[in-house]
This record gives C-alpha cells, sequence and structure tokens, in this order.
C-alpha cells in the first residue's frame, strides 16, 4: 500500500527500526514467564478478608486493528491461605496487557491466573478501558469505554461480597481522589 510518502526521508528512514523495538517491547508478555514474574511472592497468611489492588494503569493493543487500548484495572481476591506480594498484581496485569489483545480476554487472564497460582475463596478484575479503534476511527466515539469484569468464586457466587468490591474500587462514576470528573480522564463520566 502506497501512502504517498517518502520512505527514504530523515524522519522516516529510521522508523521500521523504531516500530519493530516499539512492537516487542509492546508484545514483550507472550515471553513472559509468570512464575518468574511472582517471583516466589506467594505467602502463607491467616488472613481471609478481601485484598484488593486498585487504579492500576495498563496500556495494550487492539489485536483487530493494532491501536492502543488503555485504561484502569481493579484486582481483588479472597485468600483461602496464600496472599500475593502487592507489587505482583500489577506486574500480572502488565503481562497481559503487553499482548496483541482484547479487553474481554484480558480480564479473564488475569482472574484466572490469580485463582491458578493461589487457590484464593475468590477473585475478581475489573477493567476500564479507552479503545482507539473506537475513537480516532470506526464509530469514531471519543468519550466512550469499555468495562469488562471477570468474577470467580466467592465474587459470582455471592451478591455482598460482589458488592463491597464494587463499592471499594468506587466504580459508579466517582473521580478518583484528588481529581475533578473533567480533569482529563477519558473513563469518568457524569
Amino acid at each position: 500500500m502506497e501512502l504517498g510518502e517518502d520512505p527514504e526521508r530523515e524522519g522516516l528512514a529510521r522508523t521500521p527500526l523504531r516500530v519493530e523495538k516499539a512492537m516487542k517491547f509492546l508484545t514483550s508478555g507472550y515471553a513472559a514467564n509468570i512464575d518468574a514474574v511472582l517471583n516466589n511472592a506467594l505467602f502463607t497468611v491467616d488472613y481471609s478478608e478481601m485484598v484488593i489492588v486498585k487504579d492500576i494503569d495498563f496500556y495494550s493493543l487492539c489485536e483487530h486493528h493494532l491501536l492502543p487500548f488503555f485504561g484502569k484495572c481493579h484486582v481483588a481476591y479472597i485468600p483461602r491461605k496464600q496472599v500475593i506480594g502487592l507489587s505482583k498484581i500489577p506486574r500480572l496485569v502488565e503481562v497481559f496487557a503487553r499482548r496483541l489483545q482484547i479487553q474481554e480476554r484480558m480480564t479473564n487472564q488475569i482472574a484466572e491466573t490469580i485463582r491458578e497460582k493461589i487457590d484464593p475463596l475468590g477473585v475478581a478484575v475489573v477493567c476500564e478501558g479507552t479503545h482507539l479503534c473506537m475513537s480516532m476511527r470506526g464509530v469514531e466515539k471519543q468519550n466512550s469505554f469499555a468495562v469488562t469484569s471477570a468474577m470467580l468464586g466467592a465474587f459470582r457466587d455471592n451478591a455482598r461480597t460482589r458488592m463491597e468490591f464494587l463499592e471499594l474500587v468506587k466504580l459508579r462514576g466517582a473521580a478518583p481522589t484528588g481529581l475533578s470528573a473533567g480533569a482529563g480522564l477519558a473513563c469518568v463520566t457524569d
């Protein structure tokens, strides 16, 4: 396909190399080893209340158009015997975001991995994403965003547990603490 550009001009001459390097980084999740990412940060603890890591930024590429989608991920689990080092949860999100992805699959992969690794009483993952394939092309809706969820175990079976999680991550359109509802957040609505 011809774009009408001179691929030899100064600004484009090294673009193929830059794109290759960027794509290797943006798809580095394929090469990630989950056990190495967790780095044995699984700890036996007598704790059976909800653990939440919220507002985890993620950046991914839509597998259909190779355009970015990005947003926030909220992850919770109720330990049975083990907890995961808190910093490992954003790292898990990163592993699955750094792939050619769809948000629905990414949400499920995060939840299923936590379930597989620590066998908790339940896992909940909610992702809110702005998709450039919807805002800069196609339907061109700049203020739309997608919300996906995976609720496993106690979060699926117990409405009170699920509602406690959703209340704690404040998915009801409230802006994060310290930000007003128009402070450049594409996924916050009135």
